[in-house]
């Protein structure tokens, strides 16, 4: 009679599945938690302690881990050797291990839990078999999944065991189980101990959908979750829509990340990567007109999230222009009928949890991995300093802080113009800053915005050429780093044409 070890944390599909085992002529062992849920069901097994003669002890830290489990699933059949040494020390063969793991990333992603617990929830039994199994795939079958239970079940049915190809698979799904498990663990203690730069990143994502196809139709792309945080494309809810493609996730994400930027009512169109509208209404509507009137071309075709719950009034809106993408925390009922009606548009919400999210992002390279915090900094950080003669008045003050928040999600070289908490031109990415300040400029003038208008640069003036330009297009006053060992001639420009000027000490670069 064949033997399976059996414990598990997750006993999704269990009772089920162990029956059948046992109608297909197994003998079950089984632990703890799981021997009790068995019996329950009336299912016959044997105790683990019966096994190893040794009672589980430290209140069932100490199980699983003696020579008669192990030496029962590491023992190469066909090895002489190793067979006098399983009859010499009364050890029997374990032919499947069916184990999954306690249950650590649920246990440190619960709110306000104790290190002791999460400590509690460190598995070490568990993995040691699965290895143990998985090392020895040619005799032993391991199940770490219960999605896999009904493929075993079948395979035993018809050829009397698993075929060496499925447990050569489940093998490596095991050690990939186990890898992703124990990086999950080495991330969480890495940041309890107040590591900041560990000799080794060991990173893990679970499968989250396979896309279509990646940046273009010949390339593949799958799209892969990590820590479950706020302001996520990783964590956000599809309710209605076609399936995602990988720009949209990329252009989705920097939506969400300008989105994070602000408390008040805010919608924020994005194409490309970059913020083609951005505005802050007194409700959810008038901060999506403010942002439709700021690109009315670029919007087409864009994406659009808002930090607030989308009404039937800005339903109708939005419904009337072509979005490939609406983020929200939410939709009212009859926004969603009236959105929904569109076949192809995806409706999105997501999580405005600000206080578990990453503190640094990563940005693979050709043969290795960039780390970086994440650029925070906004006006608590900056050491402002009005360098020039005339003051900025209380509303362009507003209106370049706001310009500076969107400049920050900006592809450098980034110019921002603003008015009334509305972006008015927005210039990116460019291999010179007169260039994206001459894009900048021209799309407010396209717009009739030619007066009172702020601007914001995501780094220093390294000549004056950006405000001599400043001064044809009603530009009132601007908000820079500052830091160019040429700041003067910028200043005495500003103050030639009467432009206000502000320093930030902080750069914004974003590549």
């Amino acid at each position: 009679m064949k033997r399976a070890l059996v414990s598990v944390s997750d006993k999704t599909g269990l009772i089920p599945f162990v029956t059948e085992l046992i109608n297909l002529g197994y003998e079950i062992i089984s632990t703890g938690g799981t021997r009790k849920a068995l019996d329950t069901a009336g299912l016959k097994t044997m105790g683990i302690s019966e096994i190893t003669g040794f009672p589980e002890i430290m209140d069932g830290r100490v199980k699983t881990l003696h020579p008669k489990v192990h030496g029962g699933l590491l023992s190469v059949r066909d090895n002489a050797s190793h067979q006098a040494d399983m009859k010499a020390n009364g050890i029997e063969y374990i032919d499947m291990v069916v184990v999954n793991l306690y249950p650590f990333k649920q246990t440190i992603e619960k709110p306000g839990v104790e290190f002791a617990e999460a400590i509690e929830n460190i598995d070490i039994g568990g993995p040691s078999m699965l290895r143990s199994a998985a090392k020895n795939h040619r005799y032993v079958t391991v199940v770490c999944d219960a999605a896999d239970y009904d493929l075993v079940l079948a395979e035993i049915r018809e050829h009397g065991d698993t075929t060496l190809e499925t447990r050569s698979k489940l093998a490596a799904k095991v050690f990939r189980h186990t890898a992703a498990y124990d990086a999950t663990i080495a991330a969480y203690l890495t940041k309890h101990a107040g590591e900041e730069d560990p000799e080794s990143l060991t990173l893990t994502y679970q499968k989250k959908q396979s896309l279509r196809y990646g940046e273009n139709p010949h390339q593949k792309a799958t799209f892969y979750a990590g820590q479950k945080q706020g302001y996520s494309m990783a964590w956000a809810t599809q309710l209605h829509g076609k399936e995602l493609s990988y720009n949209n996730i990329q252009d989705a994400d920097a939506t969400l990340q300008i989105v994070k930027e602000f408390d008040e009512p805010v919608v924020v169109a994005v194409k490309h990567k970059n913020p083609c509208g951005v505005g802050i209404g007194s409700n959810v509507y008038e901060a999506w007109q403010k942002a439709f009137e700021a690109d009315k071309v670029s919007i087409f075709g864009g994406i659009v999230a808002t930090n607030r719950e989308i009404d039937a009034q800005t339903a109708e809106a939005m419904k009337s222009v072509f979005l490939e993408i609406i983020l929200a925390p939410s939709f009212t009922e009859e926004a969603f009928n009236i959105l929904s009606t569109k076949k192809n548009i995806r409706l999105m919400t997501f999580d405005l949890d600000k206080e578990h999210e990453d503190k640094s992002m990563c940005l693979s390279v050709n043969g290795g991995l960039l780390v970086q915090e994440l650029d925070k900094a906004g006006e608590k950080d900056y050491h402002i300093e009005v360098v020039t003669e005339k003051q900025p008045t209380q509303e362009e003050m507003k209106d370049l802080l706001f310009a500076m928040k969107v400049c920050k999600h900006v592809k450098s070289n980034a110019i921002v113009l603003a008015k009334g908490n509305q972006t008015a031109g927005v210039g990116a990415g460019q291999m010179n800053r007169v260039g994206s300040a001459h894009i900048a400029m021209e799309q407010a003038r396209q717009n009739g915005l030619t007066e009172g208008l702020v601007l914001a640069s995501d780094a220093f003036f390294p000549f004056d050429d950006v405000v001599t330009m400043a001064k044809d297009y009603g530009i009132t006053a601007i908000i820079q780093p500052g830091g160019s060992i040429r700041d003067e001639d910028s200043i005495k420009a500003c103050n030639q044409y009467g432009i206000s000027m502000i320093f930030t000490g902080v750069r914004h670069f974003k590549h």
